[in-house]
């Protein structure tokens, strides 16, 4: 199963634009799609989920049980296989989360009140809320208000997962457990996890995308990216009035204040004098490929 993105645009009213031609090729598993905030992540998710309307383009999810699907076209037969959890959604406060997964399995077409009774509590012992089944939404931590997300997403079976910041907000121990569900459910499906978190990709991804500006601007595996890089990033500690200097004569990728002083690294093709290598990461990847963008927008 994959899911196929060729030449997506989508501009908005107000004249932003949003994506320029994206095309993508996503397995089945964990795909990371990385980038800061605005770079059109969220509007390529909610394309996907069928929330919007694409400029021009084409998306196909392939070798589904219902065969090949154009999600722009067919967006019924997509909804049966879709489970979604955007950035940012909303809960009924004095509803328990039983009654709530209920309803949503209801509209998901399980009419079987028995059936539906099985589907959630399997749903509840996977996300590990079945101990407080009973209490309301508005009673959630952060945490469990995600495991909950994730819950009515994955009502239904779906083969295509999306994603949308989950783990921004949560605390070390609820992102650890958000981190282990996700790897459980990109076994079988696709599931596209959307964040501006690199660690977030660094641990759970086979295969991810850079975004920015609403174009692709990297992709492939992570391990590959960073080995693409190796031998190209520097550092030097500076002091922090030299930065702009410094940021005029390299294309400084990042900058990290330690003791006082300021750490940049630097992306050249070869070891500018004074500073010294660095063993490259995701997160420098991602950084590197970001200022690039930048730099070439500046220019055009």
């Amino acid at each position: 199963m994959k899911l196929t993105i060729t030449n997506l645009s989508k501009t908005y009213s107000n004249g932003v634009r949003a994506l320029h031609d994206v095309s993508l090729t996503i397995p089945q598993g964990m795909f990371g799609l990385l980038g800061p905030n605005g770079a059109g992540k969220s509007s390529l998710m909610r394309t996907i989920a069928t929330l919007q309307e694409a400029d021009h383009g084409q998306i196909v999810l392939e070798e589904t049980p219902a065969g090949t699907i154009d999600v722009l076209r067919q967006k019924h037969d997509v909804r049966k296989l879709l489970g979604y959890l955007p950035q940012e959604f909303g809960v009924y406060p004095k509803v328990t989360a039983e009654t709530m997964l209920d309803h949503i399995a209801s509209l998901k077409g399980i009419a079987n009140r028995a059936e539906r009774k099985t589907v959630v509590e399997a749903l509840l012992e996977k996300v590990n809320l079945a101990h407080v089944r009973k209490k309301n939404l508005g009673t959630f931590s952060g945490g469990m208000k995600q495991r909950f997300g994730i819950a009515q997403a994955l009502i239904g079976n779906p083969s295509l997962i999306i994603v949308d910041e989950p783990t921004a907000g949560l605390d070390p121990a609820e992102r650890n457990r958000f981190h282990n569900l996700l790897s459980e459910i990109g076994e079988n499906t696709i599931v596209i996890l959307s964040t501006h978190i690199v660690e977030d990709v660094t641990n759970l991804c086979s295969a991810m995308a850079i975004i920015n500006l609403g174009e692709v601007i990297a992709e492939g595996h992570p391990a590959g990216l960073v080995a693409d890089i190796q031998g190209k990033i520097w550092r030097k500690t500076i002091e922090k009035v030299e930065l702009d200097a410094f940021r005029n004569d390299y294309q400084v990728i990042s900058t990290q204040l330690k003791a006082g002083k300021t750490q940049i690294h630097i992306y050249s093709e070869t070891q500018p004098l004074d500073f010294e290598p660095v063993e490259a990461d995701l997160e420098d990847v991602y950084f590197s490929k970001i200022t690039a963008t930048k730099k070439t927008a500046v220019v055009a």
